[in-house]
């Protein structure tokens, strides 16, 4: 038995009702209650148009029934969402870009230190010596710290994040949220406020009118049914005190009439009103005439009957009636007819007493944009994200809120159409069209796949049971406070402000978290990689190992320390201006310049060691063991920004550890520590001989990174673009570090 405020705990089909009405905006997206019938619909109805079902997770707005329980738990349409959740989620953006990372490290370590074992093996060197040089050697290729780095990061930007309402319930979402060039949002309660709005009043003949607004006012604030949200509406235009006026009867509404009238006597003891609001059609069934001008408007406490004006033939006024209603309605708004009729009533009405009444004009409502959702849209798009609308909603409702919203092309697909798409159709269709209405939850899922196929990293926003299955196949799922438990459980970040403007302040957090990881990444493959390289060399022309096990795992540590104050770094402003992601060509490219950079330097020392100085093998490590260091302390400060190094301004942690590290790399050789290190101390000539070359090996690696990077933003020569879909108009897919 259903009757006004009860929840459905199952799936049931409608047996008998009586003006049954249910909100179905959590599993639907549907913003207005929905009537229920008994009856057939097709076997392959969506959602929304199984009008003789109700479904677990909904409650009835308003009237009564009788329905059969044919599912419960997870046989439900409820059930099968959650049972989505269970899936393992997919790989994401930036857990592919870590992997395909460490594959690329693991393979160059696993080749180096083969060969290096093998080659000294050769030259008849000790086996063990030999094995554990080689061990140590792929121990500082490879990057120990990243695991490290991108906790303590991720953690950081959390931290940030949660300081501006954006609170991570997966750390890894930051990066993600950083990288992700396609925002699909849904439409109520997201881009909307999720409820409805009165957005003006027209006459009988189109002309703006207080008349049908105020008489639905008093409708509405006579009106006993069970609370909605057009009365609701309606009932906050607060247009005067009706302290006065007094209800006689009322007739309900109900879905075969579809209309909803009461009676009242005003404030001025005049003839009793019926005053009757509902559907244009039904509402235009029982009217005679309607009126016309715009002149007599009623004010607080004024009598409606002194400001009443002219009457013509309703059949007259219709065309043009019905006109304005379809061309209000394929904007999206939602209009209520509102019609009166004063007689001399005995104080009882029936359902025969909607006849003979005057039409007063229309009740135009909405559901209203959240505040300042343009700007966010368009500051979103100056990011380069693109933001779409996918929703459960009415496609001509959805049309109206893409315009409104700025969304770059509100052109509308349906449901409907994405049933008989091809996944490669739907690639190309995603690509190019912002907007997608009448959507089932499973078709918001297969909408995400398309998009991350097509190159996109991709955000879904939603708070309603129907978005979790795209909230967990996104690559980063984000809701809002208010949201269902269900899509909070399935979103990695929940948004505790429901203002869309913290998006963008959470987007630059994720890109700032992920450019600090970047930085490391270019770090260990800068000086780290070509100090290794330089030393497989060596190992290979010195009839001696160039560094011994330890001191390699020593300089290894020691490189390794500034690049843990990463987190704390400040990231310029053409880190965040475009979403990026990790390319393991760019990283590659990046290693060999910058480690060939590294390693000419590193040979350089070699000569100034043996030629020069004619160091002993105690002399020579420690002298290469004070070059290695200090390069790769210093040459942080240059990799970590795209700029010239004086015009970026490091944090001063990491500015700090640089200088600890440089300082105990200089002075270990002198102490007992260096000793048990094996490292002799140095003369002094050669530390001025190294100052000279760190500058000089600054000086290079700042024209080798402005060469670099002038090259990767340099299209190849006569290339044309290669382009199979329309260009974007603002957002961009995400650039290379």
């Amino acid at each position: 038995m259903l009757s006004a405020g009860v929840s459905l705990s199952a799936d049931c089909r409608v047996i008998r009702e009586c003006d049954l009405s249910v909100d179905e905006a959590a599993l639907t997206g549907e913003s207005y209650p929905v009537s229920k019938h008994a009856g057939v619909v097709a076997a392959n109805a969506t959602l929304n148009q199984q009008t003789n079902m109700l479904h677990l997770g909904t409650h009835v707005v308003s009237g009564t029934g009788l329905a059969l329980v044919v599912a419960t738990g997870r046989a439900t349409a409820y059930g099968a969402i959650a049972d989505r959740l269970r899936l393992r989620s997919p790989e994401t953006e930036f857990e592919r870009g870590v992997r395909r990372f460490g594959q690329l490290l693991l393979e160059i370590t696993l080749i180096l230190i083969a060969l290096i074992f093998a080659f000294n093996v050769y030259l008849h060197r000790p086996v063990v010596d030999s094995f554990l040089f080689a061990l140590a050697l792929g121990v500082g290729l490879t990057p120990q710290l990243l695991p490290a780095i991108i906790s303590v990061n991720l953690a950081q930007g959390a931290k940030r994040m949660a300081r501006r309402q954006v609170i991570v319930k997966r750390l890894a979402a930051i990066e993600n949220f950083g990288s992700m060039d396609v925002l699909c949002a849904d439409k109520t309660g997201t881009l909307t406020e999720g409820s409805a709005r009165v957005h003006a009043a027209i006459a009988a003949d189109g002309t703006a009118s207080q008349r049908p607004l105020f008489h639905a006012y008093v409708n509405a604030q006579f009106e006993s049914g069970f609370d909605n949200p057009i009365d609701t509406a309606i009932r906050a235009q607060n247009l005067g005190d009706l302290a006065g006026w007094q209800k006689l009867d009322e007739l309900p509404f109900d879905f075969s009439r579809k209309r909803q009238s009461v009676l009242v006597r005003p404030s001025d003891g005049t003839a009793p009103l019926l005053i009757t609001k509902g559907a244009l059609a039904k509402v235009l069934e029982v009217c005679v005439n309607g009126e016309a001008g715009s002149h007599g408007e009623p004010g607080p406490g004024e009598r409606p009957a002194q400001a009443e004006k002219p009457l013509v033939p309703i059949d007259e006024l219709r065309p043009a009636i019905e006109a304005r209603y379809h061309e209000l309605s394929e904007q999206g708004y939602r209009l209520l007819g509102v019609a009166i009729r004063r007689d001399a009533f005995n104080g009882v009405i029936h359902r025969d007493a909607e006849h003979s009444m005057t039409f007063l004009g229309l009740v135009v409502l909405e559901d209203p944009l959240k505040p300042a959702i343009q700007a966010t849209v368009a500051e979103l798009a100056q990011m380069g994200v693109r933001l779409k609308m996918i929703t459960g909603d009415n496609a001509l409702v959805a049309a109206r809120v893409g315009r409104e919203a700025g969304l770059a092309n509100p052109e509308v697909i349906t449901g409907s159409t994405l049933l008989h798409l091809s996944d490669a159709a739907l690639r190309v269709r995603a690509e190019r069209c912002d907007v997608f209405a009448e959507v089932e939850p499973n078709q918001k899922e297969r909408l995400i796949d398309a998009l991350r196929q097509g190159g996109h990293v991709v955000g879904f926003l939603g708070d309603g049971i129907n978005d979790a299955p795209a909230l967990h196949t996104a690559d980063v799922g984000v809701s809002v406070q208010g949201a269902v438990d269900v899509a909070k459980e399935a979103a990695d970040i929940v948004l505790l402000d429901q203002e869309l403007a913290v998006l963008a302040s959470g987007i630059r957090e994720g890109r700032r978290t992920f450019a600090n990881t970047l930085k490391y990444v270019f770090m260990a493959t800068s000086a780290n990689f070509g100090n290794m390289f330089s030393m497989a060399g060596a190992s290979l022309l010195l009839p001696f190992l160039p560094l011994l096990p330890k001191q390699i795992l020593l300089t290894n540590l020691l490189t390794d320390l500034p690049e843990m104050t990463i987190a704390t770094d400040r990231v310029d402003a053409d880190w965040i201006d475009r979403p990026r992601r990790w390319d393991i060509g760019f990283i590659q490219r990046f290693m060999l310049t910058f480690g060939l950079v590294s390693s000419i330097f590193d040979y350089l020392t070699f000569g100034l060691l043996l030629w020069l100085l004619h160091s002993n093998p105690a002399q020579f490590r420690s002298g290469w063991f004070v070059e290695s260091v200090v390069s790769a302390a210093t040459i942080v400060l240059v990799v970590r920004t795209r700029g010239p190094l004086w015009q970026s301004r490091p944090s001063k942690p990491l500015v700090a550890a640089t200088t600890v590290v440089v300082l105990s790399a200089v002075c270990l050789p002198y102490t007992p520590l260096g000793h048990l290190f094996g490292f002799g101390a140095l003369p002094a000539v050669f530390l001025l001989c190294l100052a000279a070359i760190l500058i000089l090996y600054i000086l290079c690696a700042e024209t080798a990174k402005r060469w670099f990077y002038r090259q990767q933003l340099r299209p190849a020569a006569g290339a044309a673009p290669k382009q199979t879909t329309p260009p974007k108009p603002a957002a961009q897919r995400p650039q290379r570090p």
